[in-house]
């Protein structure tokens, strides 16, 4: 007699659904053509089997099915994929011959451009360790990052060289981009062997540095995809198509740009590399190049809206069908003012460094929800529990956690994020509505405790912004000696507007509990951010010492 396990069973039934829709997603974006140019698919494929579905293997799938196919235009130049293909042979020989083989660390300090993308094509097929270095860093964090994770090399655009000569002492140095055009990548290039590269005995590993707003940034080493599943999980819920053209205007050395490279590649898209944000720029760039998706941050978006209306209609902008925001919360006036100006295009994704992805936010939930941050696609699970790991409710606020193929392998120093059951703890709280949409409320870190009662910013920042006469604004937690801790709110006015301090704290009566109003609020210019959006709270006046 056979004996049964429904439990195992189950799994096995939902592990085939999954399958199932993972390639139905892959089919209907285009990732999978079957029947179509066979020899080209089995080549592809052969390719991904041999070096894996790293960033080196991705790129050469894509030499082999669309080696016509544009992989990437930036500022200056562009490239097909065979053509990136070959560079990339002679870029990793080049620096083999300087040393670099499998788990050497090399850091990257760049911009968005094409000498980025060929600097991670050649490492990766080196097997070396990339290190991406956050372009906002300090001359100081960059040194204090520099004496951690020991690089035998430093690829960066000279304009961080110049802002910080002493890299030059520290480690050998070459120049990915030069506003003179002179820089070292072309050499390397040109120098390099046209061989083709073997496949290294270990494959190369991707660090990517938290944004060190509050304090010395940490490695965090990223997984490589297994697969194409993680590329299924994103497409089962944003409608990303093979062939795209995706305008990155996020920092490709943060998660959320590297995210946007890894699936652009399953996509084999076309790659638009602005090396600066430029609102206007953006705008005339969707125009000419009939970009269909935008991958961006919050803030980007933000000064998109600000623009005069007149400036907004010179340019034809109907070719997106995706503009896909992370890195930030998007304030909820903001997110329905998109939607209302450029239709129902707009997908929030909600992750980490550490998590990558938690969940997505469609235009059908923003528009019902504008502060939501959607719900776990294909492949991911997410839970909100308690401080013993039990879950919680439904609406009631907890913990975040958050299980998928992609989470983090640990920081570089041998620290982690708690894991529960599988769930990886984001350091978010938040809470789940009745249909099952995530609302994150706050870090758990910047939670205070007011007369007695837990507040978090971000419902603080959300009514502060929804006033006419405020364009930007930040809310922290500061030491009180009555209450234990107050919030201090820093706050951007729209040009000609006008507002005092107890006038903003006395509009808010009536949107806030009373121990979640502001008692110190700050006028600013603008807000410090980092080139990912991030407001860098030391920056700020009254918290430096915090």
């Amino acid at each position: 007699m056979t004996e049964t396990h429904p439990t195992k069973d189950l799994v096995q039934v939902e592990t085939r659904q999954t399958l199932l829709r993972q390639g139905y997603h892959l089919v209907r974006s285009g990732v999978l053509a079957p029947g179509l140019r066979v020899h080209r698919d089995v080549g592809a494929v052969w390719q991904l089997l041999t070096w894996g579905p790293s960033i080196a293997g991705g790129y050469r799938a894509s030499a082999v099915r669309v080696p016509h196919q544009t992989a990437f235009v930036d500022d200056r130049r562009s490239l097909t994929f065979r053509e990136l293909d070959a560079r990339t042979d002679r870029l990793a020989n080049a620096l083999r011959d300087r040393g670099v083989g499998p788990r050497t660390p090399v850091a990257v300090l760049c911009r968005n451009h094409g000498g980025l993308v060929e600097a991670m094509v050649a490492l990766a097929k080196l097997g070396a360790t990339t290190l991406l270095l956050n372009s906002g860093l300090s001359p100081a964090q960059v040194a204090a990052v520099v004496a951690e994770q020991q690089p035998a090399l430093l690829l960066a655009d000279q304009e961080f060289l110049d802002r910080d000569p002493g890299l030059t002492g520290r480690l050998p140095v070459h120049t990915t981009w030069a506003d003179d055009g002179d820089c070292d990548l072309a050499g390397l290039v040109t120098e390099g062997a046209a061989a083709p590269v073997p496949i290294p005995d270990h494959p190369g590993r991707t660090v990517v540095m938290t944004s060190g707003t509050t304090s010395t940034p940490k490695g965090a080493r990223r997984p490589h995809p297994h697969g194409l599943s993680e590329a299924a999980s994103l497409l089962s819920v944003i409608p990303l198509r093979a062939g795209d053209r995706m305008m990155i205007t996020t920092p490709i050395f943060h998660t959320w740009g590297l995210a946007a490279l890894q699936l652009g590649m399953a996509l084999h898209a076309e790659l638009v590399l602005p090396r600066r944000f430029d609102p206007e720029e953006t705008l005339r760039t969707i125009a000419e190049r009939r970009v269909t998706a935008l991958v961006a941050v919050p803030v980007m978006l933000q000064r998109l809206l600000d623009l005069p209306a007149e400036v907004k209609a010179r340019y034809d902008t109907s070719s997106l069908r995706v503009v896909a925001y992370s890195g930030s919360a998007m304030p909820a006036d903001r997110v329905t003012q998109f939607l209302d100006e450029f239709g129902p295009v707009l997908y929030g994704l909600y992750g980490s460094t550490e998590a990558s992805w938690a969940s997505i936010a469609t235009p059908a939930d923003l528009a019902a929800a504008p502060t939501t941050a959607g719900r776990p696609p294909l492949g991911t699970r997410l839970a909100v529990l308690d401080d013993d790991g039990r879950p919680v409710p439904r609406g009631t606020v907890g913990q975040v956690h958050v299980g998928n193929g992609m989470l983090f392998e640990g920081y570089t120093n041998g620290t982690g994020k708690p894991v529960r059951g599988g769930l990886m703890a984001t350091g978010d709280r938040g809470r789940l509505d009745a249909d099952g949409r995530l609302y994150v409320v706050g870090r758990t870190d910047d939670m205070i405790v007011s007369g007695g009662e837990n507040v978090f910013p971000r419902p603080v920042e959300d009514a502060i912004t929804a006033l006419p006469e405020v364009a930007d604004a930040a809310v922290f937690g500061v030491p009180d000696e009555a209450f234990g801790q107050r919030f201090a709110a820093y706050v951007v006015l729209r040009d000609g507007a006008t507002l005092g301090a107890a006038e903003l704290v006395e509009r808010l009566r009536d949107r806030l509990p009373r121990f979640s109003l502001p008692r110190d609020v700050h006028f600013l210019p603008a807000l410090p951010r980092n080139p990912t959006g991030k407001v860098v709270r030391r920056d700020l006046p009254g918290l430096r010492e915090s």
